[in-house]
Order: C-alpha cells, then sequence, then structure tokens
C-alpha cells in the first residue's frame, strides 16, 4: 500500500520522504519513456523544469495541482504517480482491488486521506474512501466533466457545492455535477470517513 504523509513527527516524516522518492522515481519514467526533457516537460506543463528536477530526485513532495499539470501532459491519471501495473505484475485480476494494494494520497490540510478502490481495468469510474480527522479540509480539488457522488460512512462533513454548504451525517449521500467548484471539510471533533464516487468524462484524477 502507498501512504503519503501519515504517521507523526519522525514517522510523518519518513512517510513523506519515501512518497517523494516514489513519486519522482514514477515521474522520471513516465517522462522518459515518453521522449521528453525536463525541459519540454516544463515548457508543456508550466512546471519550472528546477521543479520538475527537485520532484524527479525526491527532493520535493509536490502538490495534486503539481502533480495535475504534469499528468495532462503526460496522459496519466493522478494514481499513475502512486501505484505500478500491480494487476498484470502479480497475475492479479484487473478486476479486482485487494485491500493490501490500495494507494494512498494526502491532500489538503490535517492528513485529509484518499484511499483508491477502483481497480484498474476501467479509467472512466473511480471510487475510494476519503478519511478526514477534525479539522480536515479539502484543497487542490479538480473539476472536470462528469459527475460525483458519495456516501457518509462515519461521522459528519459540511459539502460544499458551488454556493450551497450541506452538513452530512452518517448514512447521507449526495451526488452533483464535477464540474461545481465543491469542496468537503470536517470541522467536528469526530473523524469521518466519505464513500467517494466519481463518474470522469476527462481522466483527472
Amino acid at each position: 500500500m502507498t501512504t503519503a504523509r501519515l504517521g507523526d513527527s519522525d514517522t510523518e516524516d519518513q512517510d513523506e520522504r519515501a512518497q517523494s522518492i516514489e513519486i519522482g522515481r514514477r515521474l522520471k519514467h513516465l517522462r522518459s519513456v515518453r521522449g521528453l526533457t525536463i525541459t519540454e516537460l516544463a515548457g508543456r506543463s508550466g512546471v519550472s523544469a528546477g521543479r520538475i528536477s527537485q520532484i524527479e530526485r525526491g527532493q520535493s513532495n509536490p502538490s495534486i495541482n503539481t502533480l495535475q499539470k504534469l499528468r495532462t501532459v503526460l496522459g496519466v491519471t493522478l494514481w499513475a504517480f502512486l501505484e505500478d501495473n500491480g494487476a498484470a505484475a502479480t497475475g492479479e485480476s484487473p478486476h479486482v482491488r485487494r485491500r493490501e494494494n490500495r494507494p494512498r494520497i494526502v491532500s489538503g490540510t490535517n492528513q485529509f486521506t484518499k484511499e483508491l478502490l477502483s481497480p484498474t481495468d476501467n479509467d472512466e469510474l473511480r471510487f475510494m474512501i476519503l478519511t478526514l480527522p477534525s479539522g480536515a479540509q479539502s484543497d487542490d480539488v479538480l473539476t472536470g466533466p462528469g459527475d460525483k457522488g458519495g456516501y457518509v460512512l462515519s461521522g459528519k462533513v459540511t459539502l460544499t457545492i458551488g454556493n450551497e454548504t450541506l452538513e452530512v451525517r452518517d448514512g447521507d449521500s449526495f451526488q452533483f455535477k464535477s464540474t461545481i467548484a465543491h469542496q468537503i471539510s470536517n470541522p467536528w471533533q469526530e473523524e469521518a470517513k466519505v464513500l467517494w464516487i466519481i463518474n470522469i468524462r476527462d481522466s483527472h484524477v
């Protein structure tokens, strides 16, 4: 399982460092197999060559917005920076994702975690578990053609969709067009978990 920035103090630093190295290794591989130099990737993505070089050497843990710019040029989803095609390597069915093989990424504040549940056989449907500790808030929210929805597994969250702000509790579900600006947060003391589902017209996650 791939984990980004999980844990406290030394453990958190070690996880962040390991995450940075892994993202850098995969970015360099994706760039190389497409025959792009760092300068060419920088020119097409709007991310500076120096920044790309730091990422590839594992010296910088990029934001989701940075990865979004890079993945657009490379023609992959964000998860390509976090996992290999494990199903093909192990002979596992592409229709199943084992619990121990879920990639995870942290975005936003207070260890907001996304854990991918989708198998590798479908780029148009993504579903994941969002874990929001107290005070967690999403940022780097990606919008694009498609639909998003979810089901609150535990706790409660604040969901902002356009100009509407909603309190969504354990057992509640929701759905909206992903072109609408949106954000999810947990201002309460109890941790919240949300099953998050995305029907993708453009593979932006």
